[in-house]
């Protein structure tokens, strides 16, 4: 690999409560034999936030010895003791506080991270994203204050999609913060959260904005098997590869659109992935 090319490990939804061990070895097995120049974690760490999930979560991260940067998913967030969640809910990411929403520079590049999930929302479904003005605010000013010429991949757990498939909104603010980031010089935006893998192209006002989305590496798999994407800058082009223990190609691993949620895929329109290695049921939630 050519010394100016930057390689970087995108993975997402690892889910420790309901973590595939065998796809959590084999990853930390390429990052110690490929040692990639970043990392880059967006979010669901835990599957229900238990301090166990957390313990678990945090030593398998610690031991990547790698730049890491991790963002916060919904699963993240207290479930259970609703004090914590709302007054202190970063609390049990105390073990790799230094890499929550941390910002990697590389030759020509930086990872600036984006926060999605919140303690609440004006909706029933608080497992939505939701982009604050605070939260884009904070985005927008380090991707500007980033050198001339440095390109940025924007990290996050929600795909900005404001509105999915069947018409409901998936991440408030989505389309906002699209808008502004195709202003800016973002090579793309990385998330997680549906446990399939894409590569789109999403049209805004002010431009295009490529997003990224990695699968899962945990037993709550939707249309693929567990995943992330590897991906080579070499200062001109953003290559993308969805590996994958099954050696699928990537093309067949990713989905071509956002679906509502990591459900499997029930109903005609779905978005699924080509490969198609759907689950009989519904993945569990415990």
């Amino acid at each position: 690999m050519a010394a100016e090319t930057s390689l970087l490990f995108h993975i997402s939804d690892i889910h420790f409560g309901l973590e595939d061990n065998r796809a959590l070895d084999w990853v930390k097995r390429e990052i110690a034999e490929k040692r990639p120049d970043a990392v880059a974690i967006t979010g669901d760490l835990t599957m229900r936030a238990r301090h166990r999930e957390f313990d678990a979560a945090c030593r398998w991260i610690r031991s990547l010895d790698v730049p890491v940067t991790v963002e916060v998913g919904n699963h993240d967030l207290p479930y259970f003791n609703l004090i914590e969640r709302f007054f202190q809910p970063y609390r049990r990411f105390h073990g790799i506080a230094d890499r929550v929403e941390r910002a990697i520079d590389l030759p020509g590049l930086a990872i600036v991270p984006l926060k999605t999930a919140v303690r609440a929302q004006p909706r029933l479904n608080w497992s939505k994203g939701w982009v604050s003005s605070r939260a884009l605010k904070k985005c927008l000013g380090a991707i500007d204050s980033l050198p001339s010429g440095v390109q940025a991949l924007v990290a996050c757990h929600h795909p900005l999609r404001e509105v999915g498939t069947a018409g409901t909104a998936l991440t408030r603010g989505g389309g906002r913060a699209l808008a502004e980031l195709a202003k800016r010089p973002v090579l793309a935006v990385l998330s997680g959260h549906v446990h399939d893998a894409f590569d789109i192209v999403e049209e805004t006002d002010n431009g295009p904005v490529r997003m990224i989305g990695a699968g899962t590496l945990s037993k709550r798999t939707r249309s693929t098997p567990p995943s992330f994407n590897e991906l080579t800058w070499d200062g001109e082009t953003l290559r993308v590869r969805v590996r994958n223990l099954e050696r699928i190609r990537t093309r067949d691993m990713q989905i071509d659109d956002v679906p509502e949620d990591a459900r499997p895929p029930r109903e005609p329109g779905e978005p699924v992935a080509p490969v198609r290695q759907i689950p009989r049921t519904d993945p569990p939630v415990h």
